[in-house]
């Protein structure tokens, strides 16, 4: 869309998608994997109703992750502040609901920024959905496989693969996540090595 497509749309609607994403290691998978899907998300349940999808915010809150190469983060007050500058002029040029696709756990925070945000805005009302734990995308990752996190089968498509990459067959066990989240990043990068956190990293089509 152009400017003036948007300007028209706000004459007869005031709902849009924003979907948050974060550029950090994913093993075998894109760097991108976290905003490749909640775009894709939030494009595919926006274009049937015709409602616009701003550009994925494409860095999170991921610091946990610095030691693999490629990884960015974002402090926590900078990602706050990106975001409350982004709903800022969205309320201002009319948007007043707006669904907020999260794809990246880190950035959690931003729920609570949220909430704090719509208090001063009450006449704008936010939704924040996290698709991977929503229940019932989580009912069917469990149905298929139980054993599934971070940079699995459960992340891995068509789009968030890379081309003339082999991946890894096997089924990685479960990392033990109260093990994991007090590590510091370079021991980090040494209990998972390759960065999946355990399970199949992919799954037949």
């Amino acid at each position: 869309m152009n400017w003036m497509m948007v300007e028209e749309y706000l004459e007869r609607d005031d709902r849009a998608l924003l979907p948050l994403g974060s550029t950090e290691q994913h093993a075998y998978l894109s760097l991108s994997v976290d905003s490749i899907l909640a775009e894709r998300l939030a494009v595919e349940a926006a274009e049937p109703l015709g409602i616009p999808v701003f550009p994925v915010v494409a860095y999170g809150i991921t610091p946990y992750f610095r030691a693999f190469p490629g990884t960015i983060t974002l402090r926590i007050e900078t990602y706050l502040s990106l975001l409350r500058d982004i709903l800022d002029v969205m309320a201002d040029q009319g948007f007043k609901r707006i669904l907020i696709v999260n794809g990246h756990g880190g950035n959690t925070p931003a729920q609570g920024r949220v909430g704090e945000w719509m208090a001063d805005h009450p006449s704008v009302r936010i939704k924040f959905h996290n698709w991977w734990n929503a229940p019932k995308v989580w009912a069917q990752v469990q149905a298929i496989d139980s054993v599934a996190s971070h940079a699995s089968w459960m992340e891995n498509f068509p789009w968030t693969r890379l081309e003339r990459v082999e991946v890894a067959c096997e089924q990685k066990p479960m990392s033990d996540l109260d093990k994991l989240r007090p590590l510091g990043r370079k021991s980090l990068r040494q209990y998972p090595k390759d960065g999946n956190y355990g399970g199949l990293y992919e799954r037949d089509e």
